[in-house]
């Protein structure tokens, strides 16, 4: 499922309400850094001059639509077809959405879903820190696991690193984790297993996240073969941080 528009919904979102999405990829395929099994958008598809919006059409076509809409979205929110932080104008874009928020819909927060990989970024996290919800991904603890499910196209990157740029923020954002299991190419793929999730607790506990979502496959992915994670698997994997004290949420 590919997003079509700049713009679209507003849609319900399991995690932060009545949302208003913002797609700043093209509209016709995905680019990201990842390509993860259990995308909704499918697999990373090649283009050799893809169109990624202005700034001035970004800026006009979130106008246009808090302009016409009916009722005030809980957020809007960066998602689409990939990696928003790619875009080169993010922090442009970023302090131009903040301003048409604060324009005509001042209740509602600005949330960035980021697969965490741009962070080593100055201008991305001056981006994101201007976002009330900075929500970056981070499924495994493990290289290898994070590799078989998350698809880097940077095969050095590691977690490592990952771990190190989300430091930088010094707790101020939400920890996102997808928990399956399944098979791809011939390798099971599973970060639920006791060890996965060991690693995982320990990372959340060092990073102390204001937040951690937790969530399960809920939508078509493009590997057939994953398997929806049960709540009551869930809520034993968050018993732990929500023990230390750690704010979590479980979308199962």
């Amino acid at each position: 499922m590919l997003f079509d528009s700049i713009i679209y919904g507003p849609i319900h979102s399991r995690r932060l309400g009545i949302s208003l999405g913002i797609n700043l990829m093209p509209t016709d395929h995905k680019i990201c850094t990842f390509d993860c099994v259990y995308c909704e958008c499918g697999f990373n598809s090649p283009c050799e001059h893809p169109h990624l919006p202005t700034y001035e059409e970004y800026m006009e076509a979130l106008e246009t639509a808090l302009q016409h809409i009916e009722a005030t979205p809980d957020v809007l929110t960066f998602s689409g077809n990939g990696e928003p932080t790619l875009h080169p104008d993010f922090l442009r874009i970023m302090t131009g959405t903040c301003q048409l928020r604060d324009r005509y819909c001042p209740t509602a927060k600005v949330s960035v879903l980021s697969n965490s990989t741009q962070l080593g970024r100055a201008d991305v996290r001056q981006g994101l820190m201007m976002a009330d919800n900075r929500i970056l991904k981070l499924d495994s603890a493990v290289d290898e696991t994070m590799r078989r499910i998350d698809q880097p196209v940077n095969p050095r990157l590691t977690v490592a690193q990952i771990v190190e740029w989300l430091k930088m923020f010094e707790g101020d954002f939400i920890l996102q984790t997808c928990f399956l299991k399944g098979e791809h190419k011939g390798q099971c793929i599973d970060n639920t297993t006791p060890n996965e999730v060991q690693a995982w607790t320990r990372l959340v506990q060092d990073l102390q996240p204001k937040e951690v979502m937790m969530y399960v496959i809920d939508r078509e992915t493009p590997v057939k073969t994953l398997e929806k994670i049960s709540r009551q698997q869930m809520e034993a994997i968050a018993a732990p941080l929500i023990a230390a004290g750690i704010k979590v949420q479980i979308s199962a």
